[in-house]
């Protein structure tokens, strides 16, 4: 079952959603930046609570919030303040549902499990923002990062390979995928990310799966 919540979003941006994702297991649940931040706040907990449901339920359930920057923003623009100012404005105490949000992610040994994946905004010019992300930086499995430079450049996906990764790889990937992975990795190291990332995709668009490209990278042993 998929829910994805998008906090504080353009209408625009709901409405292609909506329009572009459809399945009978999936959600789309919105507060767009016209409403007040209570109602921000209601919605995301509203979904997490029935997320829970769903989980209580038995089933996979995976939830696209974006993003958590903007939910902490709206958390601390209707906490009870608590006498204490983070960098930027930010109230400490605006940051414990986010988190507690954010935390309910987990596989149930009965059956059913919680996945959350969260966008986080930077290189705002906010204070506030680099705050919510330091805050939430390292707390997940899997970390996602986008290039900006990259996307300027129009290279898709404009991801930072070298700064991207999950925290058990061994779980999920073969000796040899483990293997490529890690000779990439080396590779990589030093290279501009631009580089690194056109580099990756030359080498995709010259295999035809997985498994031919890992056997590239193996025997190449270069990028």
């Amino acid at each position: 079952h998929l829910i994805i919540l998008l906090i504080d979003e353009r209408p625009e941006e709901v409405t292609d959603m909506k329009e572009t994702i459809k399945g009978k297991n999936v959600e789309i649940i919105y507060s767009t930046f016209d409403e007040l931040p209570e109602h921000h706040k209601r919605v995301s907990e509203m979904t997490i609570e029935r997320a829970k449901r769903l989980v209580e339920h038995k089933k996979d359930v995976t939830i696209f919030i974006d993003s958590i920057t903007r939910l902490a923003r709206a958390y601390n623009l209707t906490v009870s303040p608590s006498g204490r100012t983070l960098s930027g404005g930010l109230d400490p105490a605006a940051l414990h549902m986010p988190k507690r949000f954010f935390g309910a992610a987990r596989n149930m040994r009965e059956g059913g499990s919680l996945t959350i994946l969260a966008t986080a905004l930077v290189d705002t010019g906010s204070k506030m923002d680099d705050v919510v992300y330091e805050e939430f930086k390292g707390t997940g499995n899997m970390e996602l990062v986008l290039d900006r430079k990259l996307q300027e450049k129009r290279v898709f996906p404009a991801i930072d390979i070298a700064k991207s990764g999950t925290r058990r790889e061994d779980l999920l990937l073969t000796s040899d995928e483990l293997e490529a992975a890690e000779i990439m990795r080396k590779a990589l190291n030093g290279m501009k990310s631009e580089e690194a990332t056109e580099n990756i995709l030359n080498m995709f668009a010259r295999t035809r799966d997985n498994g031919e490209f890992v056997q590239m990278i193996k025997k190449q042993r270069i990028i």
